[in-house]
Formats: C-alpha cells, structure tokens, sequence
C-alpha cells in the first residue's frame, strides 16, 4: 500500500518568503532523495500559498524524512511563518498521484491543522479557503 502525504501551508507575510523558499527547495531534494520516496510535486498559488503532495513506499519512509535534515529544521519554523497549515495522510493502492482536485477534497475532509503561532480566520475555524486549482 502506497502512503500519501499532503501539505498546504500559507506564509502570513512575504517577508518570510525567501526564508522559506529555501528550506523549501531543500527539503524537496531531500523528500527527491530520500529512501522510499516515489515522487515529490509542489505547487505555488496566489496570496502565499504552497502546497505539497509526495507519495513514499510506507510510512516509515515518511516519517523518517519528516524527522530528518532540512524538513526537520524547517517545521518549527512554519509555526510563525504560517497563518495556515494543513496535513494530511492516506493510503493508495497505485503509486499514483491525485489530481490537485482530489487533494483538496481529501484535505477539506480529513486534513489536520498544524500549530500556527498567529492563525488566519480560516486556520482558527479550520477552513481550506483557497482552491488549488478551480479547473479539477
């Protein structure tokens, strides 16, 4: 059973853009690289918001990178940098990715919010506000 992981995070300010597009790039080689990985997409929206979408062979796999190198630095982070984040995870039988669509079904229905430090309107009331693509 393939496992995927999902992100969408939200930068409260653009001052932390560049700060975070470096431990984002980082941590896209290191997901690229890391054993049991087998596949990495982002996507860039509008209003400073990044989602992730990778699929890894079992959740050990996940977990060992989440734990590790430059994803691990980075989540304390995200704490202040974010006004909205939001995870989730869920087993696949293909190694397939979801459309954009799918993900954001699958997160506005079991996604967990992530700890932010000064949380949007949205983050507060656990809403998923912007789309990531309105054509799927």
């Amino acid at each position: 059973m393939i496992l995927v992981a999902a992100t969408r995070l939200r930068l409260r300010s653009p001052r932390y853009l560049l700060p975070f597009l470096r431990y984002a790039f980082t941590s896209f080689w290191q997901a690229h690289r890391a054993p049991g990985n087998l596949g990495v997409r982002v996507h860039r929206q509008p209003q400073l918001v990044f989602w992730t979408l990778s699929l890894w062979q079992d959740e050990a796999s996940l977990m060992a990178y989440r734990n590790s190198g430059s994803h691990r630095r980075a989540m304390p982070k995200l704490v202040d940098w974010c006004d909205e984040a939001i995870t989730a995870h869920w087993p696949q039988e293909h190694p397939t990715f979801p459309t954009w669509g799918e993900l954001e079904q699958r997160l506005a229905t079991s996604g967990r919010p992530s700890r932010v430090r000064h949380p949007s309107a949205a983050q507060a009331a656990l809403l998923n506000p912007i789309k990531p693509h309105a054509n799927q």
